[in-house]
C-alpha cells in the first residue's frame, strides 16, 4: 500500500505516539508493558505497509497527574510527539486531554473510566476507547439487579473514578428496583479491606460492588473469599475487573464473579487472531480490553494518517481526530464500529461470568458470555452527555 503523498516522502515524516501509563505501580498489570506491546504490534503490522514512519515512545506517570502533565508537555513541546495515549487514571486522562487541546495534539484514551471525557470536558482532540463508568455501571449493575441481586453495598476507591463508578452503578441498581444498603470509601491504594468487608457482610446485602480497580479489586475479592462472603451466598461484582485481575485471583477465588468488558481474547475469530499475534511480545499474557484498545487506537490513527498524509496529520490534532471520526473503526481487537462526534468509540459491551476451575479448558479460558449489549444501549447517549463543542 502506498501512502497518499508517496512512500519516500511519508517515510521522512515521522509520527510519534506516546504511551503514558502506569509502568510500575498498582495498575501496571491493567496497562503497563502489555499496552505498549499492543501499540507496537499495531505499528509492526500497519506502519510500513501504509508507507508511514511511526515511533512509539513510553513513559511511566507513576499514578500522578503532575508527573503525567510534565511528561506530556515535554513530549508535545520538545520531543515532537503527536499523540499521547492510554493513561489508566481519570484525573490524568482529563489533564492530558486538556493539554492536547491546548497544544492541538491528539489524546487517545484507552484505559480511563470518566464519562467527562465525552461529556462536560469533551474535546475535539480526544477519542475514548473501551470502557467508561456509565457502561460498566449499566451492564453490570442493571443486569445483576434484574436477576435478583436487588440489594447492594459498595467498597469504593476514594478518588474521582471510584466515586463516579459507584454513583453510576447505584443509579442503575435503583432504576432496576434495587436498594443501596451502604458504602465504604477506601484510600487508594489499600491492602487491608477487612473492616469494609465486615460492614458489607453485616449489612445483609446480596451484592458487594467493588468500585475500584487493579490490585485493590484483587485484594478485595481474595479477602472476601477468606471472610466467607461468597460461601454465604453474597454475589461479588467487579465494576472494573479485567482478565489480568482474574489471572491474579485464580479461578478458585474468582469463579462466579460478574463483570462487563468490551473485549475478550477468546470472543471470536478476530480477537483470537489478534491475541495470538501479540502474545509472543507479552510472554503469553492475553491482553485485556484496555490493552487491546491501544492496538485498535494506533491502527485507526495510522489509517487516518495514511489517508490524510503524515505531514497533514502532524499539523493539527483536531483535524486528525475529525478524520478518525469520519472513518469506521475496523480491526481485529475492536471489530467494526463507529466513533461518535463526542469522541466515544461505539463498540459493543459484554456481560461475562467468571468460569469455575472445572469449566476452564485451556490457559486464559476464564469467561462465560452472559449477554451482548449493543453500543447504543451500553453507553450514555450523545444528548445526555452535554458535550459542549457539538453543534445541535
Amino acid at each position: 500500500m502506498t501512502a497518499p503523498n508517496g512512500g519516500a516522502r511519508a517515510q521522512s515524516t515521522k509520527l510519534k505516539l506516546g504511551v503514558l501509563n502506569d509502568q510500575s505501580g498498582a495498575y501496571r498489570g491493567n496497562g503497563g508493558p502489555v499496552s505498549v506491546a499492543c501499540a507496537q504490534q499495531a505499528v509492526k503490522e500497519f506502519a510500513a505497509a501504509s508507507g508511514l514512519n511511526v515511533e512509539i515512545v513510553v513513559a511511566d506517570h507513576q499514578g500522578k497527574a503532575d508527573v503525567a502533565l510534565g511528561i506530556a508537555r515535554q513530549w508535545f513541546d520538545r520531543d515532537g510527539v503527536d499523540v499521547a495515549m492510554d493513561f489508566q487514571n481519570s484525573a490524568i486522562a482529563l489533564a492530558v486531554a486538556g493539554l492536547a487541546k491546548e497544544k492541538d495534539k491528539v489524546a487517545l484514551v484507552c484505559n480511563s473510566g470518566t464519562t467527562d471525557l465525552t461529556g462536560k470536558q469533551c474535546s475535539p482532540n480526544t477519542l475514548h476507547w473501551a470502557y467508561d463508568t456509565y457502561m460498566l455501571a449499566k451492564v453490570t449493575g442493571g443486569a445483576l439487579t434484574k436477576s435478583g441481586g436487588d440489594t447492594w453495598f459498595f467498597i469504593t476507591a476514594d478518588y474521582a473514578f471510584g466515586h463516579a463508578l459507584e454513583s453510576d452503578t447505584a443509579k442503575f441498581v435503583q432504576q432496576a428496583g434495587g436498594k443501596i444498603l451502604g458504602n465504604v470509601n477506601m484510600p487508594f491504594p489499600s491492602a487491608d479491606f477487612s473492616s469494609a468487608l465486615l460492614q458489607a457482610q453485616s449489612s445483609g446485602t446480596k451484592v458487594v460492588g467493588f468500585a475500584n480497580a487493579g490490585t485493590d479489586t484483587v485484594n478485595c475479592i481474595k479477602q472476601a473469599a477468606e471472610f466467607g462472603l461468597v460461601a454465604n451466598g453474597i454475589k461479588m461484582a467487579g465494576l472494573l475487573l479485567q482478565i489480568n485481575d482474574i489471572g491474579a485471583l485464580g479461578l478458585q477465588a474468582a469463579q462466579g464473579l460478574s463483570l462487563a468488558e468490551t473485549f475478550y481474547w477468546d470472543l471470536n475469530e478476530r480477537t483470537r487472531a489478534f491475541s495470538s499475534r501479540v502474545s509472543p511480545a507479552t510472554s503469553g499474557v492475553m491482553p485485556n480490553a484496555s490493552q487491546a484498545a491501544c492496538y485498535s487506537a494506533v491502527v485507526h490513527y495510522m489509517k487516518a494518517a495514511a489517508a490524510m498524509g503524515p505531514g497533514e496529520a502532524k499539523k493539527s490534532g483536531a483535524a486528525m481526530v475529525a478524520k478518525m471520526k469520519a472513518m469506521p473503526v475496523d480491526d481485529d481487537a475492536t471489530g467494526t464500529c463507529t466513533i461518535r462526534q463526542d469522541g466515544r468509540v461505539m463498540n459493543d459491551a459484554y456481560l461475562f461470568e467468571v468460569k469455575s476451575p472445572a469449566a476452564s479448558k485451556k490457559p486464559w479460558d476464564y469467561y462465560k458470555l452472559v449477554a451482548t449489549v449493543p453500543a447504543a444501549d451500553a453507553f450514555r447517549s450523545l444528548a445526555d452527555g452535554g458535550c459542549a463543542f457539538i453543534k445541535s
